[in-house]
């Protein structure tokens, strides 16, 4: 299977995650274990297929993330930015599913939650750096517990 033929795929894989997270936060088995278990799972074995085979076929080795230039190097490579595109996937369902969980326990309304989740889908770190800020709000203090 080519590159493109796995991003697609790869990007369809992690889709019914976040529709579960979204739709059906509450069934048990969306955000404990489909979202942030199974489907991360499978990807992060994508990934880790595609990036040892792209650094094998580069002849790099993890001294090529010591530099930006060495990182653009890597990334030129098609197998390698798929992997990285993977590796958003895999990272970025987790902490909407971390979100999602932690919102339940602390008894935040899943409406207020969806913004936080498109924005993790599209944005990664702004999605979870607003989750932090409404998590914030709602304890009405500025502490990330566990």
């Amino acid at each position: 299977m080519d590159p493109e033929q796995l991003f697609t795929v790869a990007s369809n894989l992690a889709l019914p995650g976040w529709i579960l997270l979204a739709v059906a936060p509450r069934w048990r088995w969306s955000a404990r274990f489909v979202a942030p278990v199974v489907i991360p799972g499978v990807l992060a074995a994508l990934y880790a297929f595609l990036i040892f085979q792209g650094m094998a076929a580069s002849g790099a080795d993890f001294s090529a993330f010591n530099s930006l230039a060495g990182v653009r190097g890597l990334f030129s490579q098609d197998q390698v930015l798929l992997a990285g595109w993977v590796h958003y996937l895999v990272f970025d369902l987790f902490v909407g599913s971390w979100e999602v969980r932690d919102a339940q326990k602390l008894g935040i309304p899943h409406l207020a939650v969806l913004p936080c989740l498109f924005f993790t889908l599209m944005l990664g770190p702004v999605g979870w750096l607003a989750y932090v800020v409404l998590r914030g709000a709602w304890k009405r203090q500025w502490l990330i517990e566990s």
